[in-house]
């Protein structure tokens, strides 16, 4: 995992939640009318917008990072947009190319009075079409340049495709077994708990998209039919390079699961918190649950502790079972609302059955 990965993993853990209370103070200054209460912190609707504030900065800034890492591509130019070919022209058409370049940007074709910085930046340009040329000229270069980018220039050892392919290969496997160890590393460590399995079956699945865009001899046909045409049509940029797009499809990954290590508590929380059928959260059934079984158990206990004096006394125990019954209707039977309603129901009617058998006697 590269450094700039981690300073990504870093700004996923801190920016989001600095951004979210900004933004989360922000729309209510603007959305709520003046002198409204403010959800006070901690309340139910509070936690609701925040969650929701959280939530959109998450997926922005999930936007925003795919969109920083296609400019870097693009800010970064590549071999045949510094020639300005396609990736299907012909070694004939790069050197003429490159000739009608170097009338342009040829050291000798700066004026002996030109400024010494003006001279260097034509220099540093005609260097790297030079570059660029010498690569797309060679096949060997040139199949490896659409793989692995520049950095084959620094692999003096490789003369032919098999020599780069390996290379690739080799180099590909020590970033994701190096990625790999820091993602467990982070899991053991407490971060990004979500989703595990998927983001090891992702990332196995990834490698194996890279190995098999390195082996085959065109490049893939995501590029060529659907991704590159697009780009070509509409203008919106160059066409997408083997290597740019598998550089592009490792930072979508990374983030991507970032992201969801972000999400995934509050979703979880969410979900927690959802209300059963008498509108009361689950977790809190749960909690009252456990609770009432803790306190009967603790009644128990003392209601075995105050019945141990009369283990041995059966008349005791019997004098007590029939005062625990008489305690029990008079205290709860007979205060029960229905209870009363019926006791007083029936007293009534028997005193106006009294009323009628006096006044029938008198």
């Amino acid at each position: 995992m590269s450094t700039s990965n981690l300073f990504s993993l870093a700004g996923w853990y801190f920016l989001p939640n600095l951004a979210t209370g900004y933004l989360h103070t922000a729309l209510y200054a603007i959305f709520m009318r003046a002198g409204d209460p403010k959800p006070a912190p901690g309340s139910a609707r509070h936690a609701r917008d925040r969650k929701r504030v959280f939530m959109f900065v998450i997926l922005a800034y999930l936007c925003y990072t795919i969109y920083e890492s296609d400019w870097q591509l693009r800010r970064q130019s590549d071999f045949y947009q510094d020639l300005g070919v396609l990736h299907s022209t012909t070694e004939k058409e790069i050197q003429s190319r490159f000739r009608r370049l170097t009338v342009q940007y040829h050291p000798d074709k700066v004026a002996a009075s030109a400024a010494a910085g003006e001279r260097a930046t034509v220099e540093a340009v005609y260097v790297q079409l030079k570059l660029a040329r010498d690569v797309l000229i060679d096949p060997a270069k040139k199949f490896a340049y659409d793989r692995f980018g520049p950095e084959i220039l620094g692999w003096q050892s490789c003369k032919t495709v098999r020599d780069f392919v390996t290379m690739g290969v080799q180099r590909t496997s020590v970033y994701y077994v190096a990625s790999g160890a820091v993602l467990v590393l982070l899991g053991v460590l407490g971060y990004l708990q979500q989703g595990k399995f998927w983001r090891y079956l992702v990332m196995g699945a990834l490698f194996v998209v890279e190995v098999q865009t390195m082996m085959r001899p065109d490049f893939p046909t995501a590029l060529t039919r659907a991704i590159n045409p697009i780009l070509l049509s509409t203008g919106i940029r160059a066409p997408y390079l083997p290597f740019q797009m598998l550089l592009l499809l490792r930072k979508l990954v990374l983030t991507f699961f970032i992201a969801m290590s972000q999400l995934g508590p509050v979703l979880q929380r969410q979900q927690a918190s959802v209300a059963d059928g008498d509108g009361v959260p689950t977790r809190l059934l749960e909690r009252m649950d456990g609770l009432a079984k803790a306190t009967d158990q603790e009644v128990t206990r003392l209601v075995g502790l105050e019945l141990m004096p009369f283990a041995g006394d059966q008349a005791s125990q019997r004098e007590l079972r029939t005062s625990l019954k008489e305690w029990l209707v008079q205290n709860t039977i007979r205060n029960d609302p229905e209870v009363k309603g019926a006791i007083a129901q029936v007293l009534d009617k028997r005193r106006r059955e009294g009323g009628m058998d006096a006044s029938m006697v008198g």
